[in-house]
């Protein structure tokens, strides 16, 4: 009998603990909601997903079968990761793991990822433990390994340097805006190490036209298109599907709210976070298998994170005041937007940018006129929209901001070819494209 007993004992300890895509959209899910709850700005965010997915994605090259390959020589500075030298292993449990633990140690709320952490890691434990030891041990080294490159990326050395200098005396520069003139967020985001371009300047945009009243003049043109549509949209009484277009796509992580001597804020997932949810939508939809599903988070992440430092790098320079600031000094007092405006420049477009470079690289992977249903915006209680290609998403995501009353058609426009630049770009130094 001792013998029998030994012998299942033996058995069940050697049942392979399996990781599924699932578990993978799961964790990202989880990820979003922290930084949600953290109220992250959208670059902040957008560097916790570049680097918790590189790391799951440097294990999961390493698996035999899949016919990914390591990005050793294409990011910034990468040295890459040690290899796998334990046959117990699991490069799919080992890669989860990364993934949350650089999460974990990039985020503020750490002991809402560490109980997450824990419920998996006790069902891990039940289903194989020696495996679960193995590659929890290499994950930890995987992330000491990450961490060390991403403390090189001068994220550190830009959280000592001095907040915007407002000039108000310049009417054309930003200026903070209602209702609570916050400084302006992340000026020096251009300064953090890219993770493919050459530079944060590499595909710099056209400028923005140069600021004037006079009414013929382009700058003045396009004041007046975002008054004038903004206008018409709240005067509508019928539905107006503009409207919901630029609720759809607001992706504010902040929104401040005030009644009488009551604020509170409106949490929300920012642009790139949007595109995240993109991404998982479609794995779903065509049952990517886990290696799929991790290179196509990994290499979205990362052309979100080098649009934002390639568009932050656009504002703080051009530095452009935004509409509601000159429409309600110059030319209604009384006009609002219908989205809050976020707090920096206003050249170029954020979500244009990011929306331009996701769909590039979502394109290049699963390939071109890919319908979908975005019900991203469910949990914000914001009905699901529906698209036939990624491209068509972007370029609504990058209109909605003038609907929304928070950007001019220059900053859509050339925003929107901005983060394609940086797309293609980045498509082909991943090898996505030829």
């Amino acid at each position: 009998m001792l013998f029998l007993m030994l012998g299942f004992t033996h058995c069940k300890k050697q049942l392979p603990i399996e990781i599924t895509a699932e578990d993978y959209h799961l964790a990202q899910d989880q990820l979003t909601s922290v930084i949600v709850h953290d109220i992250f700005s959208p670059p902040l965010a957008s560097r916790v997903y570049a680097y918790a997915n590189i790391a799951a994605y440097e294990i999961l090259a390493q698996e035999e079968g899949n016919d990914h390959v390591s990005l050793v020589g294409v990011l910034s500075d990468f040295k890459g990761v040690s290899p796998i030298n334990d046959s117990l292993v699991n490069p799919r449990l080992a890669g989860l793991m990364a993934y949350v633990e650089v999460g974990k140690n990039l985020i503020f709320s750490v002991d809402r990822m560490s109980e997450y952490i824990e419920e998996l890691s006790l069902e891990w434990k039940a289903q194989n433990f020696e495996v679960y030891e193995a590659s929890h041990r290499y994950a930890h080294q995987v992330v000491t390994e990450i961490k060390a490159w991403y403390d090189q990326d001068n994220y550190k050395q830009t959280r000592t340097y001095p907040k915007f200098s407002v000039d108000y005396d310049s009417p054309s520069r930003w200026q903070p805006t209602p209702p609570d003139y916050m400084d302006g967020i992340e000026p020096h985001w251009s300064k953090i190490r890219p993770f493919v371009l050459n530079s944060a300047s590499q595909f710099q945009p056209e400028p923005p036209p140069a600021f004037s009243m006079v009414p013929e003049s382009d700058f003045y043109q396009e004041l007046m298109e975002v008054y004038e549509v903004v206008k018409e949209i709240q005067e509508n009484e019928a539905e107006d599907e503009r409207r919901e277009i630029a609720k759809f796509w607001d992706c504010n992580p902040y929104v401040s709210t005030h009644k009488g001597h009551v604020m509170f804020a409106l949490k929300k997932i920012s642009p790139g976070a949007h595109w995240i949810g993109i991404t998982k939508i479609v794995s779903r939809n065509i049952n990517a298998d886990f290696p799929t599903t991790v290179a196509a988070y990994a290499k979205v992440s990362i052309a979100i994170a080098d649009a934002f430092i390639s568009c932050w790098d656009e504002k703080y320079r051009s530095n452009l005041i935004r509409p509601e600031t000159i429409i309600n000094k110059v030319l209604d007092e009384n006009w609002y937007p219908l989205l809050q405006t976020p707090p920096f420049p206003e050249y170029t477009s954020g979500h244009s940018v990011v929306s331009g470079a996701a769909s590039v690289i979502l394109t290049d992977f699963f390939g071109d006129n890919i319908a979908f249903d975005d019900d991203t915006e469910l949990p914000y209680d914001l009905p699901i929209r529906s698209y036939q290609s990624f491209h068509q998403a972007a370029e609504e995501a990058a209109i909605s901001r003038m609907y929304g009353g928070i950007h001019y058609r220059k900053a859509i426009d050339e925003g929107l070819l901005q983060g394609q630049n940086v797309g293609n770009y980045v498509s082909k130094k991943l090898g996505l494209r030829n």
